[in-house]
């Protein structure tokens, strides 16, 4: 949200930093256009876009209708979770940090401290630094928001269904070789269709958020005890990371492990370079022991070298 406050308290997160909307009322007008397109609010960028997309699967039929839906489920949540954010940051009882920011002090912790997971930061390197500059204040972080908000109403313009074609016109010499570019445009009764769904979704998500976040705060939480476990699939986001680390993570770490202690140990190391230099250590002790020094010794290994070289010419002689 263009800004990081820093907690007195390690544990303080994002669920207890409410109504910044007095303090920060720059980032407040920037943020929600971006996230009313996002949500597929009617008339923003989003709107067209998303919702076109969604009629195309639509048009398409057959299993591409259930595409669609899990599309229009998406955008539905999409439009809960973006204003819950603006809801919980921007709306409800002030915490002091707001406090002290509205009336135009900067809040200053004892330390510095990471949100997320309480770690102390150096203020030296980095943002926000020692004096705790709120990013919305600088001139160069209100031209780059404005212009998201900007962009985020005015690019919707550049492609509304059958109405504009700005989009279209410039992607076409793109995909002139394409003989899919000429289906991917849904009937205008397709589009007028998803749009409606789509607004209707947008519009509903968002009052859903304001239900549970604003008029009724205590909500959530009897609905997260209600759904303890469905709540809990989602706040381990599905268990992914533990699927993944258990079905890739681990084997192929187990995997690495047998390749190191035995193949490369014993079949590598032991036997294709351990082995040739055992042969040649064993060559070489086998000289050193017979380098006694005792001229007897060389003598008999003489007589036994010319007796058995004796020997073979007789035998193969015969």
């Amino acid at each position: 949200a263009g800004t990081v406050i820093q907690q007195k308290n390690p544990n303080h997160n994002l669920y207890h930093k409410r109504r910044f909307r007095q303090a920060m009322q720059i980032t407040l007008t920037s943020i929600l256009n971006p996230e009313h397109a996002l949500s597929g609010f009617p008339g923003m960028s989003g709107f067209f876009s998303k919702d076109e997309i969604l009629s195309l699967l639509v048009a398409r039929k057959d299993w591409h209708v259930v595409l669609a839906a899990f599309g229009f489920l998406g955008s539905l949540l999409t439009a809960v979770y973006t204003f819950r954010m603006i809801f919980r940051v921007f709306f409800g009882e002030p915490v002091p940090e707001a406090l002290e920011l509205e009336g135009g002090h900067l809040h200053h912790a004892a330390e510095h401290t990471n949100p997320a997971t309480g770690e102390v930061e150096d203020t030296d390197v980095g943002f926000p630094g020692a004096d705790h500059h709120i990013a919305e204040r600088e001139l160069s972080m209100k031209i780059a928001m404005g212009t998201l908000a900007v962009l985020a109403v005015l690019g919707g313009l550049l492609q509304i269904p059958k109405v504009t074609d700005v989009v279209h016109s410039f992607l076409e010499p793109t995909f002139a070789d394409s003989r899919y570019y000429a289906q991917l445009e849904p009937s205008g009764s397709a589009s007028l269709i998803g749009l409606l769904i789509g607004s209707a979704l947008a519009i509903g998500g968002i009052a859903l958020a304001w239900l549970l976040w604003v008029r009724d705060p205590r909500r959530p939480s009897a609905l997260q005890a209600r759904a303890s476990l469905l709540h809990r699939v989602f706040a381990n986001k599905w268990y992914f990371d533990e699927a993944i680390n258990g079905g890739i993570v681990r084997p192929f770490g187990w995997f690495g492990r047998f390749a190191r202690n035995t193949f490369e140990r014993v079949v590598i190391s032991g036997l294709f370079v351990g082995g040739s230099t055992t042969a040649v250590r064993a060559g070489s002790a086998a000289v050193r022991a017979a380098q006694t020094g005792f001229l007897r010794y060389y003598a008999a290994l003489v007589m036994l070298g010319l007796t058995a070289l004796g020997l073979y010419f007789l035998v193969a002689g015969a």
